[in-house]
This record gives C-alpha cells, structure tokens and sequence, in this order.
C-alpha cells in the first residue's frame, strides 16, 4: 500500500510500529483493523524479496498524531491470530528509544496461571503502578507456545516498580497467588529458572538482582528521561503514554483539567451561572437502603386512638343455665 518513496517521507509523529504479526497478516487486514481507531494514511509491511513474506512487522501511517497515540493506548497486547501486538511510536531517533529509559527496574512475575494470564492481562494489571517502557514478555515454550507460569515487566523508574512490588506481591491474580520481584541480571539461567548476568554476582558468588543503590543513582541521574517527559509518550518508542488509573480513585478533575489522553483537549466543565444567579441546591441523599430490600417499603399504618372503657356499654349479661331434666 505506501512505496519506498512515502515510506521515506511519512510523518514519523503520527506513524505506529506494530510487531510480533502472524505470517498470515496483510496490509489490507492492518488496514481493516485499524481504520477502527482512526484514519489510516498508509500502511507498509517490509517484505523479503525472495520469498514474498513480511518480517513480522509493519508500520501504520495516521493522518492525525492522536489518533497515533490512542492506537497505542488500546491496541497494545490486543491478539491477533492468537498472538498479542506490539504497538508502539515509530522513530527515526533510535538513541531516544525505550532502550534509554532502560533503568534496570525489571520486575519478575512468577506463578502465573498458565492459561487465564497472558501478555494483554500482565499490561493492564502493572500498568497502574508506572509507566511500561516495552511490552510485557511471558515465557513460553518454543514447540507449544504454552506459557511456562512466569514473566516478566520493565518500568521506566524504581518509584513504579517499587509500587509495584509492595502492591502486588503475593497477591491473587486468576486464583493464584503471584510473586513479585526484581529480576536477576540478564545472561546465564539461575536455579529459579530467571536470567543472571554473566559476571553480575554479589558477595559470594551469588546472583545480583535488579533494584540495587548504583541501578538507582544512575537512574536518578538518567539525561534521557527529562528529555523524553517533554515528547508525546516516550518520545515514539514506548508502550505506555500515561500510567493506567483503572484501579486509581481520586477527586474530580480540577477547573482547566486536560484530558490525560489527549492533552490538547479540555475536559468539558459546566457553563458559568449568569451573574446575580443563585446555583441550584443540591440533591438530598437518598435513605439507605435495607437489606435485602427491592422496592421501597409502603409507609406504615396510623396507631389507633386510645379508648375510653368508661365510654363502652357493658358487656351482656351471661345466658340463664337449662332447666335440669326430669
């Protein structure tokens, strides 16, 4: 559908990258799929030029930024042909990619329930906590694709996965109870069946995790995570724009809030009374309601007015006996 030519000239800002795609995904089905979200512009799908077949990825070229940003916030670990998508900006930038925000706060889940949990659950659950910096990953079986029982989440700070930790460890996810921990060092395989880095061991020989004080004074110090604050998202490579808040509660928005999908629309706020009116009074709470209680109960009936026994005739006299018989 785009040539080499608009592939070269497309709007970096309002293009998405969408990977792990089955072989059997065509441009027309991205193009289908993700006019649902907004206008499509362009789609491209490199192709090996001896076989035919794409590598597993495309991009999708929008004509308006937003409707770019929004893709990423709902089509993100969607499955198509029982694989989750990976959606993210697409950039020429690579230096301020998610690599970048890459802090070392990795977070291994383990105990997950094979076949309720897959990647779309793990990034709605752990996206309240920050912001994920790339898709969650969940280990699988090469020959049957079938989840090992653990996982793993990459945050862009130690605030969030720390968040995380303290709210979710041990915790029940799909009938089991999980756990929640910091990874180990990527490189050789630990006993625990996680990742270690080659040369990355504490005092002893022992394996170093994830989370320690030189990984948090040099994610204080990262330049890269105030340059991309200012960007849209995570400067086109990340998964995540703004943390998810479907567990949060808060107040209502304050006068002049902005949409925290869409930053440049306001959230509508009540017209201003005219002056010299009065705002209208509130609504009086409702009674509770009582237990197992359908319909409202009806009003119960007057008491009786008292009675004057004075008043009252007296009461007949008793019936004479029968005459004795004979």
């Amino acid at each position: 559908m785009a040539t080499l030519a608009n592939v070269e000239h497309r709007n970096q800002e309002a293009t998405c990258y969408v990977g792990n795609l089955d072989p059997s995904v065509t441009e027309d089905l991205l193009v289908e799929l993700f006019t649902q979200i907004g206008r499509v512009n362009s789609v491209h799908m490199p192709k090996d030029k001896l076989t035919g077949l794409h590598s597993g990825y495309g991009f999708i070229e929008f004509l308006d930024i937003n409707d770019a940003d929004y893709a990423i916030q709902i089509m993100s670990m969607v499955k198509l042909y029982t694989r989750p998508l990976r959606v993210s900006k697409s950039s020429l930038d690579k230096k301020s990619g998610s690599g970048s925000l890459d802090v070392g706060a990795n977070l291994f889940i383990g105990n997950l329930d094979p076949a309720d949990v897959d990647e779309k659950l793990l990034y709605d659950t752990f996206s309240a906590f920050g912001t994920i910096i790339r898709p969650p990953k969940i280990m699988r079986d090469d020959m049957t694709n079938q989840s090992k029982g653990f996982g793993f989440v990459s945050y862009d700070s130690f605030e969030a996965s720390d968040t995380a930790i303290e709210c979710m460890h041990n915790q029940y996810l799909c009938n089991r109870q999980i756990t929640v921990q910091y990874a180990f060092k990527k490189g050789t395989s630990s006993s625990e069946g996680d990742m270690v880095a080659e040369g990355g061991r504490g005092p002893g020989g022992m394996p170093e995790r994830h989370g320690s004080r030189a990984e948090r004074m040099l994610a204080a110090a990262n330049p890269h995570r105030e340059f991309l604050s200012t960007k849209t998202g995570l400067s086109g490579t990340g998964v995540q724009k703004v943390p998810n808040t479907m567990f949060a509660t808060s107040a209502p928005p304050p006068m002049g809030a902005r949409n925290p999908l869409n930053a440049s629309i306001p959230i509508p706020m009540p017209p201003p009374l005219p002056p010299g009116a009065l705002p209208p009074p509130p609504m009086p709470p409702a009674p509770p309601p009582l237990p197992n209680q359908r319909f409202p109960m009806p009003p119960p009936p007057p008491p009786l007015p008292p009675q004057n026994n004075s008043s009252m005739p007296p009461p007949p006299p008793p019936p004479p006996p029968p005459p004795p018989m004979m």
